[in-house]
């Protein structure tokens, strides 16, 4: 027979693990519905404050590796029109700054300004990096995404589609105008699948 003792303390201890439960099934879900290519934190180009890169689970992203004096610059344009056209049906544009090419030589604040000042982006801007998967300092995502689609960036305004499962990644040329109808094409494509 369990004296009232004992059974008032496994309801205490059954009480702890079920809140402990409740408080960890958030993050344990939040982990399993992030896709291993996500599971990293980036710097912001702002602040460089560590970004979480599964804060963009479920999400269709487009990642470009950007520069301020590009002939491909102009682009910038075109990809916050796409973010604005297609946000509520669930697409990120994520840009990526990087002075691989001898085109982007200013410090992450200088950068930001101009983003901001010469065209008004507003989608997720982050901290300067190599983009060239053969640099040890290379930025991870987009080493993971060069590996995953065969092919890396050769210039600046690179364009990786991303499935909104993290599994199918689709690259475009530098020259591939975002705008363009393969390229709209292929981007509702995605956004079409759960």
């Amino acid at each position: 027979m369990v004296s009232s003792h004992q059974a008032s303390a496994a309801r205490r201890y059954l009480l702890g693990a079920v809140v402990t439960l409740c408080w960890a099934l958030p993050a344990l879900a939040q982990t399993a519905a992030c896709p291993p290519l996500l599971q990293r934190d980036l710097p912001r180009l702002q602040d460089e404050k560590p970004q979480a890169m599964c804060q963009y689970a479920g999400k269709v992203l487009l990642v470009v590796n950007t520069a301020s004096y590009c002939g491909f610059t102009g682009q910038y344009k075109s990809l916050e029109t796409l973010q604005q056209r297609y946000a509520q049906r669930g697409l990120v544009v994520l840009g990526f700054p990087s002075n691989d090419f001898s085109q982007e030589p200013g410090s992450n604040k200088e950068v930001a300004e101009f983003c901001e000042n010469t065209f008004n982006v507003k989608f997720p801007m982050f901290a300067k990096s190599s983009t060239r998967p053969d640099r040890p300092d290379s930025n991870p995502l987009i080493v993971d995404l060069a590996k995953r689609s065969g092919q890396a960036p050769r210039w600046n305004f690179h364009k990786y589609l991303i499935a909104r499962d993290g599994r199918e990644v689709v690259s475009f040329a530098s020259a591939t105008e975002p705008l363009s109808r393969p390229f709209i094409n292929e981007l509702e494509r995605l956004l079409a699948q759960p």
